[in-house]
């Protein structure tokens, strides 16, 4: 696991300067403590830093081809190197590493821009062809491992795996997006290809990127997407038996490395299944981490411990206090724009721990979304089957005004909040699948921007986010419209920058078995039944797993990675919260209603209402203000 960096001049050759590329390389250097590398030539600069795990004696990069005419920095992995290898050879090409980040340079000889059709595994990569004149830039099709770019006020274009990379280049605009905000303070993260800044972008997950000296910069390209056609025929036991395969499979692909290697396990089924696949596919004893809490309500711990003792692996726990809000401070550097994924936190822990024992860890992440898993889902899939009862004509009023006069019941369990069905019902089926996930939604974002900033939107709702990919998504079925939905957006903007930065933070390498693109097509390929049966979620994942994983592990409720914000905000943070949110600097902003602030602080505190999500939102958006400001204070002086 790495990071990249670099440099293009599309309109000619500048040399570029060393010690800036330098620092923007010296900014990641956490993603790869061992070794970093550079390569310079007239309008081209490629940066590098290493965490070493295959190939630890020749692997290190910028990378070339024979003749040095191609080279290229990397971030990930190739899983399937070892078969690309014997079909390049027999193309003629000679291989001088035992490398995954050799074969990226043969096999761009050899199939051009659809060498990344032939990669399966997690990766950014920004590969220079020489004799053609072209940078070529590509990311995983899950989104597993991030890249940034940006056309910089200075007419060149810069790259790097975190958002970091390009603020360390004093060209970079810092003007926030207000388009990206409201996608923010919808879904608690910034949706792909947006960034907090309007100069800076992401690159889609399963796009690449190809720029040519003399040619403006172009539409990124698709070359990957997953298509739920739901019309595999086969049989539920031959499905369990092609699940278990495919796993292994997955996994053994993953277990790959010349150093430490282990699994998160935090006693859910994901992880769970990981860790009881690995033993079964491993001579030694697997080494595993969790995190345990002090808070009961929060603790999977015995349940991570029945599955380390049946498996009797090398088991590491640390205990993480129900207070543990220390790293609050440090969460808006560690993601450099707003993130507002509590979990965060113990994520951070979990991989803090593991580094102490291994480098590579492979974790459940993924599961969820593929295998069907999420309470929302079925809750969607009912009110699916009431939309489909009943023309929006008829449900849009009617609905509508029952949600208005319903009174609000955040301490209810959802079945019993009548106002979020009859909102939910009162829409379509992407409109109500994005307001039942957003986090502020719709009426309270409305509340709380101010009208000076409503009226930099435009009109724009986060919700534009959802029906673009709906549009591609090329099913109306309700439960695989909202898995394709949680992929594109979700999956990527959450989870995976989630553990990205956390692990990188901490020189970790983390793998992702059930994100495998070939598991995750063929499930697709599976009627809903096996995914969801009943009440049951993971149907078919969790019957694949009864002979490996105690019944308490897998159909116990679900209990998520989480922190007591409700408390901390009316207890220890009580101060901070009212501070944060009622401070000049969000003030300043001009994004904030303000006294609807302080209404949300006021409400929460006193226990009328639940707000601790929308205050946990805003407190990492104050967090990043701030840090932000600081940062152009210093480069000023």
């Amino acid at each position: 696991m790495c990071g990249i960096a670099g440099l293009f001049d599309l309109n000619g050759r500048r040399e570029f300067s060393k010690d800036l590329v330098a620092r923007m390389n010296d900014v990641q250097f956490h993603r790869g403590p061992d070794e970093g590398g550079f390569h310079f030539e007239p309008g081209v600069a490629l940066a590098h830093r290493r965490l070493s795990i295959i190939d630890l004696a020749t692997g290190q990069q910028p990378l070339f081809n024979e003749d040095h005419t191609v080279s290229v920095v990397f971030n990930g992995e190739i899983y399937n190197f070892q078969e690309l290898v014997p079909e390049l050879q027999a193309l003629g090409h000679q291989f001088r590493t035992h490398s995954d980040t050799e074969v990226i340079v043969h096999a761009w000889e050899a199939w051009g821009e659809d060498c990344v059709k032939r990669f399966r595994g997690m990766f950014a990569f920004a590969l220079w062809d020489r004799n053609q004149g072209v940078l070529f830039l590509a990311r995983d099709r899950l989104g597993v491992k991030p890249l940034y770019y940006a056309m910089l006020e200075d007419g060149s274009f810069a790259f790097g795996s975190e958002l970091k990379v390009l603020m360390a280049h004093p060209a970079l605009s810092r003007e926030v997006d207000p388009l990206a905000v409201e996608e923010y303070f919808a879904l608690g993260y910034v949706a792909e290809p947006r960034t907090i800044y309007k100069g800076a972008c992401k690159l889609d997950p399963g796009h690449t990127l190809c720029l040519r000296r003399g040619q403006p910069v172009p539409e990124s390209k698709a070359y990957w997407d997953v298509q739920f056609t739901l019309n595999n025929p086969v049989s539920f036991d031959d499905a369990l038996e092609e699940l278990d395969a495919r796993l292994k499979e997955s996994i053994r692909l993953r277990m790959i490395s010349e150093v430490p290697l282990g699994a998160f396990l935090s006693g859910g089924v994901d992880s769970s299944a990981v860790v009881a696949t690995m033993a079964g596919l491993s001579s030694g004893r697997v080494n595993t981490c969790s995190i345990a809490f002090d808070d009961p309500a929060f603790n999977e711990s015995e349940f991570a411990r029945m599955v380390a003792e049946r498996y009797q692996t090398d088991h590491h726990v640390e205990t993480v206090k129900s207070d543990d809000f220390d790293l609050i401070d440090s969460l808006s550097e560690l993601y450099d724009e707003p993130y507002a994924d509590s979990s965060a936190i113990p994520t951070y822990r979990v991989c803090q721990l593991a580094r102490k024992h291994v480098t590579v860890a492979l974790s459940g992440d993924g599961g969820d979304e593929n295998f069907g898993g999420y309470r929302r889902y079925r809750l969607h899939m009912m009110e699916q089957r009431m939309r489909d009862a009943m023309p929006i004509g008829i449900r849009r009023p009617v609905f509508g005004m029952l949600g208005q006069l319903y009174p609000k019941a955040d301490w209810a369990p959802r079945v019993f909040r009548a106002k979020t069905t009859f909102q939910a019902l009162a829409r379509d089926s992407v409109q109500a699948y994005f307001h039942s996930v957003s986090i502020l939604r719709d009426d309270m974002r409305a509340q709380v921007f101010s009208p000076a900033f409503k009226a930099k939107l435009g009109g724009y709702n986060a919700l534009e986010v959802f029906r673009r990919h709906a549009a591609n998504a090329q099913t109306d079925d309700a439960l695989a419209q909202i898995q394709y939905l949680d992929i594109k957006t979700y999956l990527v903007g959450d989870i995976n920058t989630k553990v990205d930065r956390a692990s990188m933070a901490h020189s970790l390498e983390v793998r992702e078995p059930l994100m495998d693109h070939p598991l995750i097509e063929w499930l697709a390929t599976l009627p809903n039944d096996m995914k969801i049966r009943g009440q049951e979620g993971k149907f078919l994942f969790k019957k694949a797993m009864e002979p490996h994983l105690p019944n308490d592990v897998l159909y116990r409720p679900k209990m998520g990675f989480s922190v007591p914000l409700a408390r901390w905000f009316r207890g220890p943070l009580r101060e901070r919260v009212q501070q944060a949110l009622t401070s000049p600097i969000m003030a300043d902003s001009g994004v904030f209603d303000m006294p609807m602030l302080a209404r949300i602080v006021a409400d929460h505190q006193s226990g009328r209402r639940d707000y601790s999500s929308p205050i946990w939102t805003l407190l990492m958006f104050e967090s990043f203000l701030r840090r932000s400001q600081g940062e152009m204070r210093r480069e000023a002086a």
